[in-house]
């Protein structure tokens, strides 16, 4: 037994001396970027195994609270400028802001369209289940916006945290409508439709990036390069992303 209980002790130790030793970039992503930002994790990762991208995914203000508050975090991508401008102020972003794609908003309906929603004005119909983004959010931000340009007083049912949240309950038919943003729609297969919000009373969706001070600040900027300037450009392409 002694021989099998010392065999068993060293490859304990072994394999606690050799553990995942890739050096980690925590890295928050507004929740519209989720599959992009997955398939940049992928990626990169290949190009540098050494290098472990953890993803943190979720509203933009939420996840400025979060790194407000201490969260370790090494790249913070929003879905509009304000929320890093606000880390600016708060001098926790280590390096330039960048804005590295563009979006545009759309309604989303529940495949078939039953409610024969056809533009913004429907959403102030009493007889349908409408929902937005909640105000504190881009998405919400943005919503309200286009609906001001469109003399549009919505009665929304819900507001969601994210446009995720909201495009799940539109996928499920628990809402006639929301507004989210145009990538949203091809993540979402063929349970969900579009119908277009003419560009005159449409409003520019521009999604910032920049590194927040942590350890492996040079990973932390290779990512940001990969994203703005190197293949990861070509995948948010992909996605269905517009670049600045």
């Amino acid at each position: 037994m002694r021989p099998i209980l010392l065999l068993l002790m060293a490859a304990l130790v072994a394999g606690g001396c050799g553990g995942d030793a890739r050096r980690e970039v925590r890295v928050s992503a507004a929740a519209s970027l989720s599959d992009a930002f997955l398939a940049l994790e992928t990626q990169y990762e290949a190009e540098r195994p050494e290098v472990d991208i953890v993803l943190n995914l979720g509203g933009s203000s939420a996840l400025r609270e979060q790194i407000l508050s201490g969260a370790p975090v090494g790249v913070f991508a929003s879905a509009n400028q304000a929320n890093l401008e606000q880390l600016v102020t708060a001098g926790l972003v280590d390096g330039p802001v960048v804005d590295f794609a563009t979006n545009r908003l759309t309604i989303a309906v529940p495949a078939g369209n039953p409610a024969d929603v056809r533009d913004l004005a429907d959403l102030a119909r009493d007889n349908l289940l409408i929902g937005l983004c909640s105000p504190a959010v881009p998405c919400g931000d943005y919503a309200a916006t286009a609906l001001a340009i469109a003399g549009v007083v919505a009665a929304p049912d819900t507001l969601e945290p994210d446009v995720r949240a909201l495009l799940t309950k539109i996928r499920a038919g628990e809402l006639d409508a929301g507004v989210v943003y145009e990538t949203d729609i091809a993540a979402a297969g063929d349970d969900v439709e579009s119908v277009a919000i003419p560009a005159e009373i449409n409003v520019p969706v521009v999604y910032s990036i920049a590194a927040i001070a942590e350890d492996h600040r040079s990973d932390a900027e290779n990512f940001i390069d990969f994203v703005v300037a190197g293949r990861g450009r070509q995948i948010l392409r992909d996605q269905g992303f517009f670049l600045p």
